[in-house]
């Protein structure tokens, strides 16, 4: 029997729940660790009191830097047994984290067996499900109807909602009158920028964001502060439409950590290598320390079909500057929505930059397994290597499709392979090559 409301309302009474201990084996922490920086903010646990499938992760940027997968059907591509087997390939390539942002049909019992079934954090963005929940326009819907559909959220289990709440009605004309190249591209604040332009209110989920806490609360849900005014291009980064944003997503985690509702704070977004430390040393500062949680950064606007690349090369830099949580991006950035096999590749490519930027911080234990594929390699032991590998599948498959002569050795550089004439020489052995 839970006697507390939230992992924060825990650790803030000096408590330990089993989620922090779950959480503080996997990063090699005490749980007095963990309990402490829960109660600080500066490490999220999602974990919805309903998910009860759940392997809880932590997010903070002391910790692994975790990863996160969008996935979810829309109008055009609507088989939501194919979006079972992005999970399945998702949750199998390590992803700690799924987002169902699904955008036309019944929603709800695929998010029901997320919530059920899947043992990773389930998010989702209930402003997308607000319209088709109701099946009305967005223009018609009230402050209400959105705030409804996060409880119904919540009630499903899942364990944060990322909610645009940074926007208002002073934004409108900022975006007007800023010169942005791209404007708004986040689906979430495009929707909450035209609902406050077609029915001249407040944006609702800034104005009632002490309700949307206290549903929160109720079900341990955590907020992700979207980021409505990201830059969707070099051009627009770190403008003022962004930084002014941000600065009010801080005042909001100070509200929602003042009721004991854990929060992370989304980020860019398209931006320059040289802006992406400032900007995470910025929000450490505005936010208080609470966990960030990028798209990308995605470093060029010319690479579509490579933007997975272009999204680690940000995705490193912003995890090693302080970013607690990478949202993966997939080759279809852009251009489709991702199939298995592209939700593949965005993950394996999030994950070697969230594994490169935590031995740059020098998380514990993080380099242990490069030190154990040295120590393979040096011994061309392939099976030991297979073990240390992120995808071990394709490196097989690679080395398969062109099976060496020397079948220690591998097809590029036969009895020419310097690992190999190196131990024949440390040996004392007699070194054939030809």
């Amino acid at each position: 029997m839970r006697n507390y409301t939230t992992q924060m309302d825990a650790a803030r009474r000096g408590m330990i729940t089993p989620e922090m201990q779950e959480v503080a084996r996997q990063e090699y922490r005490t749980p007095e660790e963990i309990r402490a920086l829960v109660a600080e903010g500066r490490v999220a646990i999602c974990a919805n009191r309903l998910h009860t499938c759940l392997k809880p992760s932590g997010v903070g940027s002391m910790l692994r830097t975790k990863i996160n997968v969008n996935l979810g059907v829309s109008r055009d591509c609507k088989d939501y047994d194919v979006e079972l087997q992005k999970v399945m390939a998702a949750v199998d390539a390590g992803a700690e984290a799924i987002m169902d942002l699904s955008s036309h049909g019944d929603t709800r019992p695929f998010r029901r067996r997320l919530t059920a079934e899947c043992p990773a954090m389930i998010g989702t963005v209930p402003v997308y499900d607000s319209v088709i929940h109701y099946q009305r326009d967005l223009g018609t819907l009230t402050a209400q109807d959105f705030l409804d559909v996060i409880r119904l959220h919540a009630e499903d289990g899942v364990d944060f909602v990322t909610l645009h709440c940074g926007i208002t009605r002073k934004t409108i004309e900022q975006i007007r009158g800023c010169g942005r190249k791209m404007n708004i591209v986040s689906r979430g604040g495009s929707l909450v920028f035209a609902w406050m332009c077609m029915t001249g209110e407040e944006n609702p989920f800034y104005e009632h964001f002490d309700e949307i806490l206290e549903i929160c609360r109720e079900y341990d849900v955590t907020i992700s502060l979207g980021d409505a005014c990201r830059p969707g291009c070099l051009a627009d980064a770190s403008d003022v439409c962004q930084i002014e944003e941000l600065v009010r997503l801080g005042e909001l985690t100070r509200r929602a950590w003042a009721r004991d509702v854990q929060v992370m704070v989304e980020g860019p977004g398209h931006m320059p290598l040289d802006q992406i430390e400032a900007n995470m040393k910025l929000q450490q500062t505005l936010c208080c320390g609470a966990p960030f949680y990028v798209l990308g950064p995605i470093v060029t606007d010319i690479a579509p079909g490579y933007d997975h690349i272009t999204s680690a090369i940000g995705g490193a830099i912003a995890a090693a500057s302080g970013a607690a949580f990478l949202c993966y991006v997939t080759p279809a950035e852009h251009l489709a929505l991702p199939d298995v096999d592209d939700v593949k590749q965005g993950i394996i490519a999030s994950r070697i930059a969230a594994h490169a930027a935590d031995i740059a911080k020098h998380i514990p234990h993080a380099r242990d397994v490069d030190d154990r594929m040295a120590d393979a390699r040096r011994a061309l032991d392939w099976e030991a290597q297979w073990a240390c590998a992120l995808d071990p599948e394709t490196a097989k498959r690679m080395r398969e499709a062109h099976k060496p002569e020397q079948e220690d050795t591998c097809s590029m550089c036969g009895k020419f392979c310097a690992v190999r004439s190196m131990n024949k020489a440390l040996n004392g052995e007699w070194i054939d090559v030809l």
